[in-house]
């Protein structure tokens, strides 16, 4: 199986945890753009684990630590602002339902996710 694929396993159950975690705060009231964050912060913590133990278990060129950081500042940078943002547009400006707008953003995120993790989060050694 290819780590592209491992990847994508992980991701989708990442992702149907961070949709139900939005569903779930936003049917308790509060905002989608709020919910989005903390949910993105929990699926983003849940990917790493799972990405360590299964989609690249075999690469440890740098400390777990080190991961996580790399991991949890690109996450950061394309996955939680990305999705918020698009959280805003599209459940709070063109009024899409949450759920699909959140299905939406977590699919424009997870391509660019993966090559930033796959190039610089979990490299290969030399």
């Amino acid at each position: 199986m290819s780590a592209f694929v491992r990847f994508s396993v992980v991701g989708a159950i990442g992702a149907v945890l961070q949709i139900a975690l939005i569903a779930a705060m936003t049917k308790s009231g509060l905002p989608a753009v709020a919910a989005t964050p903390v949910a993105v912060e929990i699926a983003i913590l849940h990917n790493f684990l799972w990405h360590e133990k299964f989609t690249w278990r075999e690469r440890r060129s740098t400390t777990a630590g080190a991961r996580l950081w790399k991991f949890h500042a690109s996450n950061g940078a394309v996955s939680l602002v990305g999705n918020t943002l698009l959280m805003y547009g599209l459940a709070d400006r063109l009024r899409i339902a949450s759920t699909l707008a959140g299905v939406i953003a977590i699919a424009v995120c997870a391509l660019i996710n993966f090559r930033i993790a796959d190039r610089w989060v979990w490299t290969v050694e030399p």
